[in-house]
């Protein structure tokens, strides 16, 4: 009954963690698109970084 309970809990975070990063994808989806209007090479570049490590942990997560 325990291993039931906690297979449960780790779905429920890793559902919630996945909610997340798709929320933080947005974002940054957002911002590169500012950044992008404004021509501002630097932000332009954080925001595709970061964007490449949320696709990294969403296709871990099976979550693609």
């Amino acid at each position: 009954m325990k291993q039931m309970i906690q297979i449960i809990r780790k779905a429920e975070v890793e559902k919630e963690y996945i909610n997340a990063l798709k929320l933080e994808l947005d974002y940054e989806l957002a911002s590169l698109f500012d950044a992008m209007q404004q021509k501002d090479e630097l932000q332009s570049g954080k925001s595709k970084k970061r964007l490449q490590e949320i696709h990294v942990e969403l296709e871990a997560l099976h979550a693609l």
